[in-house]
């Protein structure tokens, strides 16, 4: 029997208002760019499945989350069930690249006993004209913080599935290596399961059968 999911990866985007996670989080999950998006109220949910190797499929839930501080506190209560998550910013905003700090102590702060696993994301690499923070800069930074780095446009749909993916690869492969663990009262992973094609009426009332694969 072939698995849905091998496993699902919970994963959160943030970053300052207007920095355009919703943006990126719509067109690799919907494929489409929104010229106008309201801002996030609290958190919103969306989720894909993603191939990671021939064969082995993910389900990513991603949580999109409100940039503005009077949400912080929302926020903050969606880090502990995360696994993984993109921290953007703006390369035509530098206060949002200077901010990046804070955010990632903040989340690092209230994943405990957890970890968690960040990609640092330069979003709207498509306003070249207007950029205020170097490739170079950037990656000094991811460096220092222990991250990779990539930039993105959501516009122009660069590098939205290679953030995503990368990152989901590297829980992957932490997961394989039991460096990253599926824990009870923790949803960061979650195992697979296998559509219910027995017969034994206990197993049909259950549900799907997990699939620790």
């Amino acid at each position: 029997m072939e698995t849905i999911w091998l496993y699902q990866f919970r994963l959160i985007v943030i970053g300052d208002s207007t920095v355009g996670k919703s943006c990126l989080i719509r067109r690799f999950t919907e494929g489409r760019f929104a010229q106008a998006s309201d801002p996030t109220v609290g958190v919103d949910f969306f989720s894909r499945l993603v191939e990671i190797e021939p064969g082995k499929r993910v389900k990513l839930q991603i949580w999109d989350t409100a940039g503005q501080e009077r949400f912080r506190s929302i926020t903050r209560a969606y880090y502990r069930n995360s696994v993984g998550g993109l921290l953007l910013f703006d390369i035509t905003n530098r206060r949002s690249f200077q901010n990046v700090h804070s955010w990632l102590e903040e989340a690092r702060s209230h994943v405990q006993p957890h970890a968690i696993v960040f990609l640092l994301v330069g979003h709207k690499c498509d306003l070249e004209a207007q950029r205020q923070v170097s490739p170079h800069e950037a990656e000094e930074l991811a460096g220092a913080f222990g991250m990779r780095y990539v930039e993105t446009s959501a516009r122009d749909a660069i590098n939205v599935e290679k953030a995503f993916v990368d990152l989901t690869r590297s829980i992957f492969e932490l997961v394989k290596s039991k460096d990253i663990q599926i824990q009870d009262g923790w949803e960061g992973v979650k195992s697979g399961f296998v559509p219910n094609t027995v017969h034994s009426s206990e197993e049909v009332s259950g549900g799907g059968r997990q699939c620790f694969c």
